[in-house]
């Protein structure tokens, strides 16, 4: 009776303390945060896009509103596609490789070229399923002589992308006559609107097209499609008055696309190209709505109108929801590009993000990785929004744990394993491809316990903890499982085969990495106070594990990448330095305080930050605001190789572009040094610099473990 009074009265103490509310007794204007950064084109970018979007579906255009110069793409969570396998071959023919594992033999997804099926069978896998771009909208536009208008002939360009309202407003003229575009995506439903007022419609200069590419599997692409096969792929068409329904084949793949049009039009069918159709004008505006659906779209369209409407109420429900932060009365010189990073970068996360599947690096921008999403990632591409008090963006996304917990007990079983071992990087059909880091990274196996405290931690209910229990247990039986007992050394021990988060060395002599053992001590942690709260007794195999793992490995009083390494400081002082993370990203267990803080100082000083990826800046931020070193926090935020271009996409010296980790690092590490951390002393805003020239308005930031 005893615990359970004291497990109540820290319970109520952990609700009450959960929030760190506004430090000014007026509100915050989140309007006037917003709109301060709206975002303002005067000329065509090749590579950067402007996006409106919903978390599932994001449309991307140039500096004309649409797709018209820039074949930027369309893309969603659902639109999938796969390469038919021949007949002589199938998935399960494939092989992997044997891999001596603590004495045993193991199968791993690795390449395997023994013969042309398995060579065969090691790419298909590689590159299959893959995301793809599911249509482009562009207008058609003539000069006077009746000439395709071309990207030099657009003058007096002016794009805004209005954040606040998710409506995207574009300016420019051709031969002098003036184009006014409106460009929207609706809030609930995959659909884009478009108003367009000119005398160029009226004249029969401006009309709109409306092409669909065939996929195929490519590892990074800008520009998502293979337009020049048409034969590769069917385009069904059923026309109505003033609507028109798709049905797109790809091999053994299907989805569907409707466009309907408000003002006075004619539908033509390209006479060249079957997945190419025209939308000719009769009158001085044209609006249109097209709708992008992997289910046949039976519903009546909603009108551009109603679209605009609900993309303005949508919008302003997001902004006035979740935390907020004002740095405008701050007198250093920087603070307008930092909050300018915040506010993009809220705005790209909810188009990019909030959708039914974890993101892909490069969100619904283009493909990285063939558009599939990597699980190691899901922590910088979501935790910000439990700590900024958007709960609901992330959840839907994070019920991946629960449709993949089957396979990932398989997986764990047939490596001979206890519990659920999670992918590393795959798609909706959580199906490995042959790769080192797909098979021997384990750093992102105890994330599912740390989603499921942050959710219990805004949710401490019986709902939650019915959520995840399943998901905490078997992740940590894995965890428990892939600890080996050296019966010399007297202690559980991770690896070899095993290859660390910075992915920078081999995994047959990766043995004890120092982010590793402190991310394994606090899952099995928390996996048992989960215990606790069901009412239930931990398994003992969890305490001897997390009692007898290998201490966090040091030299010299540092820290270093794993065990044994060689060289630490000069060969492998790049990629990510993540041996710093378990004091910042993760709250220290393990972690001596005074050696971590002589490892961040090292760091700082023969890192060759050129060659890190966008989320190491927040990771180094946070472990300096843990530190009381705000000042380097922020310097780190700053820093001049973690860039943010015009539209917010996030990128580094390293990497692909755009990299939205990056973004969610960045949110991630400004939700903690507003909201502090467990542990902390109530302050305020404990991660800022305290020098008197950052003034920080903030609201409804939680804080972090």
């Amino acid at each position: 009776m005893i615990k359970v009074v004291r497990g109540l009265f820290v319970l109520i103490i952990l609700i009450l303390s959960i929030s760190c509310t506004s430090n000014s007794q007026k509100p915050i204007d989140r309007k006037s945060v917003v709109e301060r950064h709206t975002i303002i084109s005067e000329k065509p970018d090749m590579k950067s896009p402007a996006q409106v979007g919903n978390g599932e579906f994001a449309f991307s255009v140039d500096i004309t509103g649409l797709q018209t110069f820039v074949p930027f793409n369309t893309m969603s969570h659902w639109g999938w596609h796969s390469e038919p396998l021949p007949e002589w071959t199938k998935v399960e023919n494939f092989k992997g490789q044997m891999v001596d594992t603590y004495g045993r033999m193991v199968k791993y997804p690795l390449v395997n070229k023994e013969d042309e099926e398995q060579r065969f069978l090691s790419d298909w896998l590689s590159g299959n399923p893959h995301r793809i771009n599911i249509g482009r909208i562009a207008f058609s536009l003539k000069k006077a002589d009746g000439s395709d208008a071309s990207l030099t002939d657009l003058k007096n360009c002016r794009q805004e992308l209005n954040m606040w309202t998710g409506i995207i407003f574009s300016y420019f003229e051709i031969e002098g006559i003036p184009v006014s575009v409106k460009t929207a995506c609706h809030p609930s439903r995959d659909i884009v609107a478009v108003s367009v007022e000119s005398e160029l419609v009226e004249n029969g200069q401006l009309s709109v097209q409306i092409e669909f590419p065939y996929a195929k599997a490519k590892g990074y692409e800008d520009y998502v499609g293979i337009w020049d096969q048409p034969s590769s792929h069917q385009t069904q068409v059923n026309k109505n008055v003033n609507r028109v329904d798709f049905s797109r084949i790809l091999d053994n793949d299907k989805y569907y696309a409707s466009f309907e049009w408000f003002t006075k039009s004619d539908f033509e069918k390209d006479e060249k190209n079957p997945h190419k159709f025209e939308i000719i004008p009769a009158s001085k505006t044209m609006q249109f709505v097209c709708e992008f659906s992997p289910e046949k779209i039976s519903d009546n369209l909603v009108s551009a109108e109603k679209c605009l409407k609900a993309s303005i109420s949508g919008w302003a429900e997001f902004w006035n929801t979740g935390a907020a932060i004002d740095l405008s009365e701050s007198t250093d010189d920087r603070w307008m590009e930092l909050e300018r990073r915040i506010v993009l970068s809220q705005y790209l996360m909810k188009v990019n993000e909030a959708g039914s599947l974890p993101p892909q690096e490069s969100g619904l921008v283009n493909n990285g990785w063939y558009g599939r999403f990597h699980f190691e990632m899901i922590w910088w591409h979501g935790v910000h929004w439990a700590l900024w008090n958007r709960w609901d963006q992330w959840d839907e996304s994070l019920q991946v744990y629960n449709r993949f917990l089957g396979t990932a007990k398989e997986r764990a079983e047939n490596e001979g394993f206890e519990g659920a071992r999670w992918p590393k990087c795959t798609a909706y059909n959580n199906s490995e491809w042959p790769h080192p880091c797909h098979a021997f990274l384990i750093w992102h196996q105890p994330h599912p316990i740390y989603f499921a405290e942050l959710d219990y931690r805004l949710h401490p209910n019986q709902n939650t903890l019915d959520k995840w229990k399943d998901i905490v247990f078997n992740t940590a039986d894995f965890l428990a499982s892939v600890a080996h007992y050296d019966s010399i050394k007297k202690q559980y021990v991770l690896g070899p085969p095993l290859i660390p988060v910075s992915e920078n060395v081999g995994y047959l002599t990766t043995l004890n990495p120092t982010f590793e053992l402190s991310y394994w001590r606090f899952g099995l942690r928390v996996a048992k106070d989960w215990y606790t709260r069901c009412g239930l007794e931990a398994p003992e195999i969890w305490e001897d594990v997390l009692q007898n793992l290998a201490p966090l490995p040091i030299e010299n009083d540092l820290y270093v990448l794993y065990e044994g390494v060689q060289d630490m400081w000069t060969k492998h002082n790049y990629e990510h330095p993540a041996l710093i993370g378990p004091y910042g990203m993760l709250p220290g267990d393990g972690v001596d305080v005074e050696i971590l803080e002589n490892t961040f100082t090292k760091i700082m000083s023969v890192w060759r930050f050129e060659k890190t990826w966008g989320w190491d800046f927040p990771m180094l931020a946070m472990t300096a605001a843990r530190l009381n070193r705000p000042d380097e926090a922020m310097d780190l935020l700053l820093h001049e190789n973690f860039k943010f271009d015009q539209h917010g996409l996030a990128f580094s010296m390293k990497g692909p572009y755009p990299y939205f980790p990056a973004n969610g690092g960045l949110l991630t590490a400004i939700a903690m040094m507003i909201g502090g951390w467990d542990g902390l002393e109530k302050a305020d805003a404990p991660g800022f610099p305290k020098n008197g020239k950052w003034k920080v308005k903030y609201e409804k930031f939680n804080v972090m473990p």
